[in-house]
């Protein structure tokens, strides 16, 4: 529930205690959602000529028998510092939107409307982030290993990265990740936001606390939040990973991000906007379901 303008004045650390408990919520969806994230990379980044994997399934299990259980978590450390920062970031800004809107509403609650909007910008913030850190774990995730292999880590990534075009090759396919956090997470938190508002207005044990309401609830609440997301913004996702594989110079295949979506569908159809939904669909439930979690404990445990 929106804090009051009494509330928030009262505590001039709420802003902190919400960045705190959204890096135990980014830990959380990293260790949670890794192996899952890793499967669809490199099954939307594959050769449609000559794919190398049949599904998600079958990724899955060639990625084992050949790189062992290690594989999936290729590219961890990037995220588990770059995503703690940026779900910090992420439910900062949505709390500090909340208590502002809180405040022009009088303590009336925020309209579905304002929970987008406080969404959309929370995720427009955290794409100045989003953006890098998933452009060196998505070149990590999707290099072969042994003599194939690129990179020898996130630093090295980053390092020959950054030698092609400085700091826009850092930031290559910000275009799509901007939208993509920017309505996705719109669609997130109002998702979730409106799913606790039900329970709390549904059952009054709770006494209108939701560090009250269940774990398994608060799961459910955010694994449904995931798919809203993902549902709503997957296609946009399938350009960026696309963007952030492409090669530099006279290897790169597309222009920008509008020509990617073009070449794309042109070649392989409309079907190539969904290929990898399956492993993000099987994700969605316990990356984001350990988020929230993580979330709203810590929160509650902050005070």
């Amino acid at each position: 529930m929106a804090s009051s303008p009494v509330e928030a004045a009262a505590d001039p650390y709420k802003a902190l205690k919400d960045c705190l408990a959204g890096t135990a919520g980014g830990i959380g969806q990293v260790l949670a959602g890794q192996p899952f994230d890793t499967v669809k990379v490199r099954i939307q980044t594959q050769s449609h000529t000559n794919p190398l994997y049949s599904g998600a399934l079958d990724c899955a299990k060639k990625t084992f028998a050949r790189e062992g259980a290690l594989a999936f978590y290729k590219g961890t450390l990037t995220p588990l510092i770059g995503v703690g920062a940026c779900v910090s970031i992420q439910f900062g800004v949505f709390g500090a939107m909340k208590r502002l809107f809180d405040g022009r509403n009088g303590g009336a609650p925020l309209s579905g409307g304002q929970l987008y909007a406080s969404g959309a910008l929370a995720g427009a913030a955290n794409s100045i982030i989003v953006g890098p850190v998933e452009h060196i774990r998505i070149r990590l995730q999707a290099q072969p290993s042994g003599s194939g292999k690129l990179y020898d880590g996130p630093v090295d990534a980053a390092r020959k990265i950054y030698a092609h075009r400085g700091i826009r090759s850092i930031f290559k396919g910000y275009g799509p990740t901007c939208l993509r956090e920017s309505h996705g997470t719109g669609i997130y938190f109002f998702t979730y936001e409106s799913l606790v508002r039900r329970e709390l207005r549904n059952d009054l044990s709770l006494e209108g606390k939701r560090e009250r309401i269940p774990a398994w609830k608060l799961c459910g609440f955010g694994a449904a939040a995931g798919y809203s997301m993902w549902l709503t913004s997957y296609p946009v996702d399938v350009v960026k990973s696309r963007l952030q594989t492409d090669g530099f110079g006279a290897a790169q295949k597309y222009r920008n991000s509008f020509d990617c979506f073009r070449q794309t569908l042109a070649r392989e159809g409309a079907r190539a906007f969904v290929r990898g939904f399956t492993p993000v669909l099987i994700r969605a439930a316990p990356a984001n379901a350990a988020t929230f979690l993580c979330y709203e404990y810590t929160r509650a445990a902050l005070g």
